[in-house]
């Protein structure tokens, strides 16, 4: 029997704001003291009243536009009712049937919904007898995303968080740094059987006309994964443990789980809740939004407020710098080297050729990040700047500096900065490529390898090759080797091969 996994995500993100949701404490992350960023309104003290942040809002909005979603024109909060630790007034002001984002499409995957809501404290429960609650992060806006169950693999969920967590950043609305909890991702996962022989006409028009992709299993809700690689793992973990207990017989119940990370398992936390456990109704004391009432919510006004988005970065580096899709990623993954590699290129005695860009971004990806990584520090760190990386990048490619001390030269930019043609000048690195110093080179190379000539002579290719080698050893790697090919060539130019 065939079986097919259908997957839909929930993805909270906490937003960047200077308060939190609907009061005036401070929303940092940072904080390491417990319970200091509080107030009588996040900590739900009788007599209080919320007001709602602006600023989240806005973000919740700009991400919309950025998916090309439908804005709401009238939107409102909602009191989702639970009884919690980390709920202080006995309820969660969130969104229910007015969001305010509907639709919109990312990496293929239709979205349902994105609306707003405040987070809730964190507690830890590993001190024994009883628990501690940090109530710091009570009340920061956390939006949440909604996909429809359009997924259906593990790998294929975990691109599409990566893809907006990317997304997210550039638009400076959230760090999703998911190891601080800034974004946390659910996954609901359901297996169902393939049937390849409808059994009736009847089935085939009750299922839509299509059997096999209409009917669903029963859904688990899997929460709170913390990184792209948990995602992964649990899904593909529940959707395995789904399918066995089907092949046993046994009925898979809606439950919500949780991830071991050390055991790499899902485990039962308790039932799946229905939206009529929450007893949702409208937040009494907020007003009701009507966006069309405010100007600077426009799509066409927050349309204005976009930065250049991922996919948009993306093409524009193919198109006028022709890099492969490897390198392409890694400047749209790491916003700030992507910055380093344009200003990079603005200096670039040769731009118009992509042989020159296609040098620099070499460099700029394997051997200055190797050295980034070894000292553990980002590219805005470094002391070489854009402009001393090209007069590099030109040095290399007018043929002044070879592989082996372009590697030298750049490694003492990175440790003491300074200016690669002192550098080359002050240590005797330039290559060599004038005539009288290669000929000799030259001469001598024929005179001492009689027996790579006699195989050149004989049209053994690969004797050439040799034979540069083996003048970069006589001049101790000064020597241009496509010179020094070159004069090889023309010194062999009249054997017949």
């Amino acid at each position: 029997m065939s079986y097919k996994t259908t997957i839909g995500l929930e993805i909270h993100t906490e937003l960047k704001t200077k308060t939190k949701m609907f009061c005036d404490s401070k929303n940092d992350t940072e904080e390491k003291n417990p319970n200091v960023n509080i107030c009588p309104v996040c900590m739900g003290h009788p007599g209080t009243l919320p007001t709602i942040n602006k600023e989240a809002v806005r973000k919740v909005l700009k991400v919309g536009v950025a998916l090309g979603a439908d804005l709401a024109d009238f939107s409102e909060f909602d009191r989702k009712n639970y009884f919690y630790p980390d709920i202080p007034k006995g309820y969660q002001i969130s969104q229910y049937k007015y969001p305010l984002v509907k639709n919109g499409l990312l990496n293929g995957v239709k979205i349902t919904r994105i609306h707003l809501e405040e987070d809730t404290a964190k507690s830890s429960h590993d001190t024994g007898d009883y628990s501690l609650v940090d109530f710091n992060r009570a009340g920061i806006p956390l939006m949440e995303l909604v996909t429809e169950p359009v997924i259906h693999s593990a790998s294929e969920a975990a691109e599409f968080a990566k893809e907006l967590q990317l997304l997210l950043r550039y638009l400076g609305v959230s760090d999703t740094n998911m190891e601080k909890g800034e974004m946390r991702v659910e996954a609901n996962i359901s297996v169902s059987k393939i049937s390849p022989h409808p059994t009736s006409p009847l089935a085939q028009s009750k299922a839509g006309g299509n059997l096999k992709s209409k009917i669903l299993g029963t859904k688990v809700e899997v929460k709170n994964l913390n990184s792209f690689r948990a995602v992964e793992r649990a899904i593909a973990y529940e959707t395995d443990r789904q399918i066995a207990a089907l092949e046993s017989g046994e009925k898979i119940i809606q439950e919500t789980r949780g991830w071991d990370e050390g055991g790499q398992k899902t485990f039962s936390q308790r039932l799946k809740e229905e939206s009529h456990d929450y007893r949702y109704f409208p937040e009494p004391d907020l007003p009701k939004l009507k966006i069309s009432e405010i100007p600077e919510f426009s799509t066409e006004n927050l349309r204005k407020e976009l930065p250049e988005l991922p996919w948009e970065k993306r093409e524009r580096f193919q198109k006028d710098f022709g890099l492969k899709d490897e390198a392409v990623e890694i400047y749209v993954q790491n916003i700030e080297m992507g910055k380093f590699f344009e200003i990079v290129v603005k200096y670039l005695e040769d731009k118009e050729k992509k042989d020159a860009i296609s040098l620099a971004s070499n460099y700029i990806i394997s051997d200055l990040a190797g050295l980034m990584k070894e000292k553990n520090i980002l590219i805005s760190e470094i002391r070489i700047s854009p402009e001393m990386f090209a007069k590099l990048i030109n040095m290399v490619a007018n043929g002044d500096l070879s592989s082996r001390a372009t590697k030298d030269v750049l490694k003492i930019m990175f440790e003491q900065g300074g200016d690669p043609e002192k550098i080359v000048e002050e240590r005797g690195l330039k290559q060599a490529s004038d005539d009288g110093f290669m000929i000799g080179i030259v001469e001598e190379v024929i005179k001492n390898n009689s027996v790579a000539v006699e195989e050149f002579k004989n049209g053994k290719e690969k004797a050439l090759q040799f034979l540069v080698g083996q003048g970069m050893k006589i001049s101790k790697g000064k020597a241009n080797p496509g010179a020094l090919q070159k004069l090889l060539m023309n010194k062999f130019i009249t054997i017949k091969r």
